[in-house]
């Protein structure tokens, strides 16, 4: 389901609640086209699919995920100090272009939320990729393994002699 359901989520019939006693197969027949409102002494419940209301806290959730980790990038690219604790303050690490091209990436697949159903699954793994990234370049391990100048043994092909 794309965002376009988010946009018409409130475009509903109104139903009252004694008419979904009344009616339920029918109540929930439409529910299963569109969304249904059931109204009951000025309150009101919204009657959707489980698909749909997944799909809405997703969204929502990640949502807020994708605007965090741009907001901290953005802070970043202005100077501001982001500490470690903060679940993104592992941007920290990176130099003002990898910051540009991480929100480049991020807003890229953001833009296909509407239009692609793998968009939020790119989302995370971009992220996922990125934190990694930080976690590579953060770490004093790696940084060692990779600048150790030891001189490499080449491997030489075994014979047949020593094989036996």
């Amino acid at each position: 389901m794309s965002l376009a359901f988010v946009n018409n989520a409130y475009l509903d019939e109104l139903i009252s609640a004694t008419e979904l006693n009344r009616q339920p197969g029918h109540i929930l027949d439409k529910a299963a086209k569109h969304p249904v409102t059931i109204t009951r002494n000025g309150q009101f419940f919204a009657l959707l699919p489980r698909e749909e209301v997944t799909c809405l806290v997703k969204t929502a959730t990640q949502s807020k995920t994708v605007f965090e980790s741009l907001t901290v990038a953005f802070s970043l690219l202005l100077g501001k100090e982001i500490g470690f604790e903060h679940p993104y303050g592992w941007l920290s690490v990176f130099d003002s272009d990898e910051l540009q091209e991480f929100i480049k990436e991020l807003s890229k697949a953001f833009r296909l939320v509407d239009s692609s159903t793998t968009a939020w699954e790119m989302i995370d793994a971009i992220i996922h990729e990125w934190h990694e990234s930080a976690i590579a370049i953060s770490s004093p391990e790696l940084a060692a393994a990779f600048n150790d100048e030891t001189d490499e043994i080449l491997l030489t092909q075994p014979s047949v002699e020593n094989a036996k």
